[in-house]
C-alpha cells in the first residue's frame, strides 16, 4: 500500500507537469493540526489494572501529542471535469511506527480521496474514492469507493463495502437515494438506503431529514426506521434526533439537542431491535461519551459516535466574547435505551467547556475541559468508581 501511494503521488505530479498550463488549472489546499491532551478514568473505575477483566490501559488514563496533516490537490481540466485528490499523514509524537520519532523519516502517506468530478448533461457525477455524509453522520460520514450522482435535488450513491465478503464470495454493497425538497428556510429530504450484505443478510432504512429556520430560530431533525434480516432474525429498529438553535443576540447562541436510538431488549426472541447502521457511521456529540475533539476512545459503555441503544439530551450555549475568542459550554445527560447485563442504564452527566481563539490570522487554538459524573453503566456498578475527565488543546490551520 505504501508503494502504491508513492507511485500515485508521482503520477499526479507527472500529470501536473505534463499538461500545458493553458489547458489545466491547479487548486491546492489542506488542513493541519497538533493536539495535546490528558485523559483519566475513562474505565469508570479508580483501580482499573491489568488484573481487571477486559483491561485496556487507555481507558485508565492517557496523555499524548499528535499531528495530522491533510494535503489536497485538484486538477481542473475544464469547466465540466475535475480530478480531486486528498492525502493524509498522521503521527503520534515519539511513536516509532510513524514519523513522530527521532529522524522523522517514516513512509506515512495515506490516500483519503481520489476521484473524478464531472458534469454530464444536467447531472453531476463523482466516480472513485470519495467522502460523503448521510443523515448528518448518524448513518454515514466517511470515505468509500463508488459513485455519487446528483441532478435536480436527487442524489444517489453506490458504495462498495467489501469484495467477496464471506466464504461464498458474496459482496457487501450499499445503495442510497435522497431527494431534497424545499428552500433555504424549510427543507425536507427523504432518504432510502439498502445494504446488500454477504450470506443473504440485508439492512434497509427509510429516513427523513428536516431543516428549517425562522428568524433567530433554527431547527432540524432526523428520523430513521430500520428493517431487514440477519439469518432467521428480523430487524426492526429506529433512531430519532432533533435539535434547536436560538440566536439570542448576534454574539450569543443557545442550542438544545436530544436523540434516541433503540436497543435490543431480548437477544433470544428472534427480533433484532438495536439500531445499527451501514459501515462508516460517525456522529460526534459530547467530548467524553461522544468522542469530541480528542477522539481516540470513549468512556466505558458509551457507544461513542455509533448511535445505538442510547438516549441523550444536551443544553449548550456559545458566546463570541471578541472577534477572536468564542467560549462554549455544554451539559449532556445520557443513558442506555436498554439495561446492560448488570441491569444498569445510567451513563452519566457530562459538562464540556471549550474556548476557541484565533492566535494569528489563519491559525486557531481550541482548548477543552470535560468532566463526566459517571453513572452505574459507566462504572459497572462497582464501589471503587471514578469520574472520567479530559483536558487538552488543539492548534489548527486550514488553507
Amino acid at each position: 500500500m505504501k508503494k502504491l501511494t508513492v507511485v500515485l503521488f508521482v503520477a499526479l505530479l507527472g500529470l501536473a507537469l505534463a499538461v500545458p498550463a493553458s489547458a489545466l488549472e491547479h487548486e491546492f489546499g489542506g488542513y493541519w493540526r497538533v493536539r495535546m491532551y490528558h485523559t483519566s478514568g475513562f474505565s469508570g473505575q479508580d483501580d482499573y489494572d491489568e488484573n481487571t477483566p477486559g483491561y485496556d490501559e487507555d481507558l485508565d488514563g492517557k496523555q499524548l501529542a499528535d499531528t495530522r496533516t491533510r494535503l489536497y490537490y485538484t486538477a481542473i481540466i475544464n469547466e465540466n471535469l475535475k480530478f480531486v485528490n486528498k492525502f493524509e499523514m498522521d503521527a503520534v509524537w515519539g511513536d516509532s511506527s510513524s514519523y513522530g520519532d527521532i529522524g522523522a523519516d517514516a513512509v506515512a502517506v495515506e490516500v483519503k480521496n481520489t476521484y473524478v468530478d464531472f458534469n454530464y448533461g444536467p447531472a453531476n457525477i463523482q466516480l472513485g474514492t470519495q467522502g460523503q455524509v448521510i443523515h448528518r453522520g448518524l448513518m454515514f460520514d466517511d470515505d468509500f469507493s463508488g459513485v455519487t450522482f446528483g441532478v435536480a435535488g436527487l442524489t444517489g450513491m453506490y458504495m462498495k463495502v467489501e469484495e467477496n465478503g464471506n466464504s461464498s464470495g458474496d459482496d457487501d454493497q450499499v445503495y442510497h437515494l435522497n431527494y431534497a425538497i424545499g428552500s433555504d428556510t424549510f427543507k425536507i429530504t427523504p432518504n432510502l438506503t439498502y445494504d446488500d450484505q454477504p450470506g443473504g443478510d440485508s439492512m434497509w432504512f427509510a429516513g427523513l431529514d428536516v431543516d428549517g429556520n425562522a428568524g433567530a430560530l433554527g431547527y432540524w431533525g432526523t428520523f430513521i426506521y430500520q428493517g431487514g434480516e440477519q439469518g432467521d432474525d428480523d430487524r426492526s429498529a429506529y433512531l430519532v434526533d432533533v435539535g434547536v438553535t436560538l440566536a439570542v443576540t448576534d454574539a450569543f447562541e443557545i442550542n438544545v439537542e436530544g436523540f434516541y436510538a433503540t436497543g435490543d431488549d431480548d437477544a433470544t426472541d428472534g427480533d433484532l431491535n438495536a439500531f445499527e447502521s451501514i459501515p462508516g457511521r460517525s456522529y460526534y456529540w459530547s467530548e467524553i461519551m461522544g468522542l469530541g475533539v480528542f477522539d481516540d476512545y470513549t468512556s466505558n459503555a458509551s457507544p461513542g459516535d455509533y448511535i445505538t441503544n442510547i438516549m441523550a439530551a444536551n443544553l449548550g450555549a456559545s458566546m463570541d466574547v471578541t472577534e477572536k475568542l468564542t467560549l462554549s459550554a455544554d451539559l449532556w445527560y445520557a443513558q442506555l435505551a436498554e439495561d446492560d447485563a448488570n441491569g444498569n442504564k445510567d451513563l452519566g452527566t457530562e459538562i464540556d467547556l471549550s474556548a476557541a481563539y484565533t492566535i494569528i490570522e489563519g491559525m486557531r487554538l481550541h482548548a477543552v475541559a470535560a468532566y463526566l459524573f459517571a453513572g452505574d453503566a459507566t462504572t459497572g456498578g462497582v464501589e471503587n468508581d471514578a469520574d472520567p475527565f479530559e483536558i487538552g488543546a488543539q492548534f489548527s490551520i486550514s488553507f
